[in-house]
């Protein structure tokens, strides 16, 4: 409704019309209805480009929105050059250290590496990593995200003793910043669980892996894919170490849910 009343108030090319298409696309994407989303975000950039310039920070976030729903919905061709452009709109107009860069340089970092350009993503996790410290100091989530970011790729890349440190680093700040019960604690340790296992340090995986899926259950319930990813994680490593009868029952479980 506030959208109607903006257009018939203002017009529908005033720049307050294009902030009230981009919130209801934030809403609809939230609720997985992203078919609706879609022509609300490109309706957004479209007016706030007419109305103020195609190099304003609203068009960034417009674009870096629209190509976020893009990447949902597997359509990475069309959502990169999409990051590319706002992040290049917000170095310019905010300057290179500002956070809105950072969060464009990790969101085409993580395009880069799903589309198996490693190499390409490495030096853009690093930069918006930088730009996260410098911006909010070493303790803040977004750089225990960023932490987390590029010990996926290290890890990806095989190289696990230099991964390692940035998981329990990501970790540790996860805890202080948010609590050791929220769900990015919960991620940080199941990534952390994973290196370990991968390097036959099954003892330390363990106790991780049954402290993720804990807290991934209490926080966002039993049922969330992450839940059961952790379940399976956990499940994968009594195989290994031979314990089949603690193992099968939370295979069943898993694929029940």
């Amino acid at each position: 409704r506030s959208l109607e009343i903006a257009e018939k108030s203002l017009g529908p090319d005033h720049p307050n019309v294009a902030t009230a298409h981009n919130n209801l696309a934030e809403l609809l994407r939230a609720a997985n209805r992203l078919k609706e989303a879609e022509p609300l975000y490109r309706r957004a950039t479209e007016i706030w480009e007419k109305g103020l310039g195609p190099d304003h920070p609203n068009v960034a976030a417009a674009l870096n929105n629209l190509a976020r729903l893009l990447r949902d919905t597997n359509r990475l061709k069309e959502a990169e050059p999409l990051y590319r452009r706002a992040t290049v709109i917000w170095e310019k107009s905010l300057g290179p250290d500002h956070p809105n860069v950072a969060a464009a340089l990790n969101n085409l970092a993580e395009l880069l590496q799903n589309t198996s350009r490693l190499k390409e993503a490495e030096p853009l996790f690093r930069q918006a990593l930088e730009i996260d410290e410098k911006s909010f100091g070493p303790d803040h989530p977004n750089v225990a995200r960023d932490l987390n970011n590029l010990g996926e790729l290290l890890r990806a890349t095989n190289r696990l003793e230099e991964a390692e440190p940035l998981y329990r680093r990501a970790m540790e700040i996860y805890e202080r910043s948010l609590g050791p019960e929220h769900p990015n604690v919960a991620a940080a340790i199941n990534n952390l669980a994973m290196l370990l296992h991968d390097t036959n340090r099954l003892k330390e995986a363990e106790p991780l892996y049954r402290r993720a899926t804990e807290i991934y259950e209490r926080s966002l319930g039993p049922d969330h894919p992450n839940a059961v990813l952790a379940l399976n994680n956990l499940a994968a490593l009594l195989q290994d170490t031979n314990r089949l009868k603690e193992a099968e029952p939370l295979y069943r479980r898993a694929t029940e849910i």
